[in-house]
């Protein structure tokens, strides 16, 4: 019955969505169909050209279904006196062979060209290009020749290739086949989905959440589901750093018995925090594994280059990246990883914990963190949030804050950022809570606790603590509600427990390194020597930039964002890993910042307290000191972006909701900035999903750069 009357009284709505759904089915049916398959009908009149009978390659197989066998000193193909036009060509591989991605170098000669050419100082030959023995798409290669082409040479180029490669055939003008790609098909739907749920006139922009408090519930949770779903599908995708195993994923690490079972992943160096739970099972603060003498007897363990000489000759390798001390193993980094997920699971179990699992279970648990505190301020703070809003601010404020990047590598590196980031949020959601709230105290505990935990995680994100002055100065100090009995038990519970958790790091320290505040990272083994690194005025302004203001690199080859070059003036030793630009040039979301003193003027016109303003001054003061930070102790590494990234996006998103309450909801100014913002929030997803598929050592591409190809056909469907 309340279905039956919810759509008598919905129903032109209801009729409107189902015409919308159609609409979008058709389309993206029709892009796949005719658009993204238009190889198919190009060369459906093409005629086909068996070559197979020319290769002069050694044969095995039968006469009805021979093979050919390319070897590493046979792997050149090439056809003479073709006379004829070639449109493209398809190298047919043995799909039954062991799957690899092979650089293939094709050259020809043809009516503009009587010899082969090639690459020179102003022109750039035929590239080479990448084909798949496990992915038939990338076997047909499209070629761009003037008229005739007379010669044709084919040659297996690269020194990462497992001979023999069994070839089926060789065609040129071969019918492309239709293929009808269920991955990009479902990717369009979404796309276009977006497109209309977002459109500047949707009635998504006219629900308002306070308005509608459990419509606009329904959404966000869904939208939350989506979003997690496609981050652990992404994170999945990495199956080679997930170190999870069952009978249908990672087949090969698979103990044959047990529904699921974990495996270790990424070396000896990523089992830091899996030994140091068994080392604390033991009763003991340090790693079981002893270092070795010659370790011990250096002057200066703590320089890279006399521990690689003194392990040349001594053959004895040493832990690297772990923190030495008093001949001990130690683990710097944070400890509540190791109390919250590795040391329970190792003591329930006896396996190491797969640390993939925990970087997930930590992003969702940020996301619906974020999601929260987000819908926090929209209800209690701005009067005039539309769902359309808050959903347009909620998608890059999760996708864009460096999460993605530390998914695409789920390894100890990232856990305890990513569990900072949600201890982060979530504390910062209770206290919100507290500020409401007739008995704050247990939600100021809660909050408390869990901004006190990032400690113990990512101690550059106590940053966040800093938001406890704009939150809570006007009630406890502007109106002196801390002398009061109430306000002195209220404040108590904001302190406790930092004061207790505070003094169990600090004794945890002290039992490993003889200081309460020494975590142990000056004593990292790594590539500099962090007892000696201090701080330097030199490396701030090349930092600033690469964190802020470097422009994206780009190129016309998916995923386009390439690596950004780095050049310093700074004579001295540089920590620098590949980073893919800047976040004030790469994220268009935030050029709102700019605007920043002028859109603060509105809001304290508007309000006679100033706590949103304070906490906007907060984020962005304390985005730039973490950012500086980092660069100062450790380098410039695109996972720490996710250490400040956050910040300037949460104030971003604040200044937005001020502009937009400051707007009628139907006046020309709103729905001009309305549509600038979708796009600024299209350019700053777009940006971070393709950093997310750029190939990089360790990743997927890496690993299984064969099964990468069919990533890359499947986005480069004209090539």
């Amino acid at each position: 019955m309340l279905v039956r009357d919810y759509a008598r009284a919905n129903k032109a709505a209801l009729v409107h969505i189902a015409k919308c759904i159609v609409v979008i089915v058709l389309a993206a049916t029709m892009l796949e169909a005719f658009v993204f398959n238009f190889n198919f009908f190009s060369s459906a009149g093409y005629n086909t050209i068996n070559l197979s009978s020319k290769l002069d390659l050694q044969e095995t197989g039968t006469a009805l279904e021979p093979e050919y066998r390319l070897t590493e000193v046979d792997h050149v193909i090439e056809f003479s006196n073709l006379n004829t036009e070639v449109r493209n060509l398809r190298l047919d591989f043995d799909f039954e062979q062991p799957a690899q991605a092979l650089q293939v170098k094709i050259q020809f000669t043809d009516e503009a060209h009587h010899t082969y050419f090639d690459s020179t100082e102003y022109t750039v030959g035929v590239p080479t290009t990448i084909v798949s023995t496990f992915v038939g798409q990338s076997e047909y290669i499209n070629l761009n020749t003037t008229g005739l082409v007379d010669n044709l040479r084919i040659e297996i180029v690269g020194d990462d290739v497992q001979y023999p490669i069994l070839l089926s055939g060789v065609y040129v003008n071969a019918h492309h086949p239709f293929d009808f790609n269920t991955t990009r098909y479902l990717v369009t739907l979404g796309i276009l989905a977006l497109i209309c749920v977002f459109r500047p006139k949707s009635s998504i922009y006219r629900c308002f959440i306070v308005e509608r408090p459990r419509r606009s519930k329904v959404i966000i949770v869904a939208t939350v589901v989506i979003e997690v779903y496609l981050m652990a599908t992404f994170l999945l995708l990495g199956s080679n750093l997930v170190g999870v195993a069952t009978p249908t994923y990672n087949y090969g690490s698979w103990d044959g018995v047990s529904i699921v079972n974990t495996f270790e992943v990424g070396g000896d160096n990523a089992q830091q925090y899996a030994e140091l739970a068994k080392s604390m099972a033991k009763g003991q603060l340090y790693l079981e594994e002893e270092p070795p003498q010659w370790l011990q007897d250096m002057a200066d363990p703590y320089d890279k280059g006399a521990r690689d000489e003194a392990q040349k000759v001594t053959g004895e390798p040493y832990l690297f990246d772990v923190a030495y001390h008093d001949g001990h193993y130690y683990v710097y980094f944070g400890v509540v990883p190791v109390l919250l997920f590795y040391l329970p699971f190792f003591l329930v179990t006896g396996a190491n914990f797969p640390t993939a699992i925990g970087v997930l279970a930590a992003c969702i648990a940020f996301v619906l963190g974020c999601s929260a505190l987000l819908d926090r301020f929209a209800r209690y703070h701005f009067k005039r949030v539309s769902l359309g809003l808050y959903l347009l601010l909620q998608i890059p404020l999760v996708f864009c804050c460096g999460v993605l990047y530390l998914l695409k590598f789920p390894t100890f590196y990232s856990l305890p950022i990513m569990l900072g980031l949600a201890f982060s949020v979530w504390g910062l959601y209770f206290w919100m809570r507290g500020r409401t709230s007739a008995s704050p105290c247990p939600w100021y505990l809660a909050g408390s606790l869990c901004m006190v935990l990032v400690a113990g995680c990512r101690p550059q994100l106590l940053a966040f603590s800093l938001l406890a002055f704009p939150l809570f100065w006007r009630l406890f100090i502007t109106k002196r509600h801390l002398f009061t009995p109430r306000g002195a038990r209220e404040f108590a519970c904001l302190i406790a427990p930092y004061l207790v958790v505070a003094a169990g790091l600090m004794w945890y320290n002290w039992a490993r390194f003889g200081s309460p505040t020494n975590f142990g990272a000056n004593y990292n083994l790594t590539v500099n020597d962090m007892t000696k690194r201090g701080f330097s005025f030199g490396r701030l302004a090349p930092a600033f930039f690469a964190y802020f203001l470097q422009p994206p690199s780009a190129s016309g080859v998916f995923p386009f964002i390439q690596p950004a070059p780095f050049d310093t003036t700074y004579m001295g030793q540089t920590i620098k890993e590949v980073t893919f630009g800047g976040i004030l040039a790469c994220l268009p979301i935030l050029w709102i910042l700019p605007f920043s003193k002028r859109i603060l003027r509105m809001r304290i016109a508007q309000r006679s307290t100033r706590t949103i303003a304070g906490v906007i001054l907060v984020l962005l003061s304390a985005g730039v000191l973490v950012a500086l930070l980092d660069a100062q102790m450790a380098g410039i590494l695109q996972r720490y972006y996710a250490d400040f990234s956050f910040m300037f996006l949460a104030a971003a998103v604040l200044l937005a909701f001020i502009v937009n309450e400051n707007l009628d909801q139907e006046s020309v100014t709103r729905n001009l900035l309305m549509k600038v913002l979708i796009v600024l929030v299209a350019l700053s997803v777009l940006y971070s999903l393709l950093v997310c598929f750029v190939p990089e050592t360790g990743w997927f591409s890496d690993i299984y750069p064969w099964a990468y190809q069919e990533i890359i056909e499947t986005a480069q469907f004209w090539t």
